[in-house]
C-alpha cells in the first residue's frame, strides 16, 4: 500500500505553494521536506494503513515552493473527502500529543499494535482519542432563521447555535439547554439533518433543526454577542458551505424557498 503522508508544522498543513488544493504527500517529498533532520512525530493511524501524519520542528526549515495554511482553510478549499483525511491525521496528531503519558499512573505510553490507541506498560490502561459530541442546530419560524454572533467571531459573521453535550445529556436535551441558555428560547419539532467530523482539534457535530415555539431573544452576553431573526433575502454573512453551519442554513433556505 502506498503511503500518504500528512504534514503539520506549528499546527498549520504544509502544502506545496503551487498545487489548487492541499495534497498529502508520498514518501520522496517526505525526503526532501525532512532532510537530515527527523520530525518530531511520524504516526500512522491504525485503522486506516497508508495514513501517516508528520509534525515538524517549529523551526525546521521548510523548502522552497512549500508554505503553511491553517487546517480551517482548507473547508470549502478541499472537497469533503480530502478535509476528512487532513481531519483525521490532524486529529491523531492532538491525540498522540495529549497522551505521551498515562492519564493515570503518568508512564509514558506505546502504540497499540492494532486499534487506534495508546498502551500504559504500567497500568496496562489503553488511551483511545477522545471526540467530543456537540449540537448545532438552525432554528427557524415562518421566513426567519435566528442567527447569533459569538463574541470570539470576526464581527461581520453570523451563524447558528452550537454547544457541547453535557454528561447525561441525549443530543435533544442538550440542544434545548443550549438555544435557552445562550438566547432564552424554547423550541419543538426537533429533526436531525447530519454530521460533521470537526477537527478543532477533535469534535463531532450533530446537526439539526428546531422549530421556534416561545420565548423572546435575550442574548447571554458571554458565548453570544448578538442574535436576531433574518428573513430570507435579507442574510447577514453565513459561514461558507463546508462547515455543517453553512449547510444547515442553505439546506433550510433550498428547501423554503422550493416550497414556495
Amino acid at each position: 500500500m502506498e503511503k500518504k503522508y500528512y504534514i503539520f508544522q506549528k499546527n498549520k498543513v504544509v502544502y506545496r505553494n503551487n498545487e489548487e488544493v492541499p495534497h498529502p504527500f508520498d514518501q520522496k517529498e517526505l525526503d526532501s521536506i525532512t532532510g537530515r533532520q527527523s520530525p518530531l512525530i511520524m504516526q500512522e493511524a491504525p485503522t486506516e494503513k497508508g495514513l501517516i501524519t508528520v509534525e515538524l520542528g517549529e523551526n525546521h526549515p521548510l523548502p522552497n515552493g512549500y508554505d503553511l495554511v491553517p487546517l480551517r482553510s482548507l473547508l470549502g478549499w478541499a472537497d469533503d473527502s480530502l478535509f476528512g483525511k487532513w481531519g483525521k491525521a490532524s486529529q491523531l496528531l492532538h491525540w498522540f500529543n495529549s497522551n505521551r503519558f498515562c492519564g493515570k499512573c503518568g508512564s509514558p505510553t506505546e502504540p497499540h499494535p492494532s486499534e487506534m490507541a495508546r498502551v500504559c506498560p504500567g497500568c496496562l490502561a489503553n488511551h483511545y482519542p477522545a471526540i467530543s459530541p456537540c449540537i448545532i442546530v438552525l432554528v427557524y419560524r415562518k421566513n426567519e432563521i435566528l442567527l447569533a454572533r459569538a463574541c470570539r467571531f470576526p464581527i461581520k459573521l453570523y451563524s447558528t447555535l452550537a454547544g457541547f453535550i453535557e454528561p447525561g445529556e441525549t443530543a435533544e436535551e442538550a440542544l434545548e439547554r443550549e438555544i435557552f441558555e445562550e438566547v432564552q428560547l424554547r423550541v419543538r419539532n426537533i429533526h436531525y439533518f447530519k454530521s460533521q467530523p470537526w477537527p478543532f482539534p477533535g469534535q463531532l457535530m450533530l446537526g439539526f433543526f428546531a422549530e421556534y415555539l416561545s420565548g423572546e431573544i435575550n442574548i447571554d452576553g458571554h458565548e453570544i454577542c448578538d442574535a436576531g431573526w433574518y428573513t430570507y433575502d435579507r442574510l447577514p454573512e453565513i459561514p461558507s458551505a463546508g462547515t455543517i453551519a453553512g449547510q444547515l442554513i442553505r439546506h433550510h433556505l433550498e428547501n423554503k424557498t422550493h416550497e414556495k
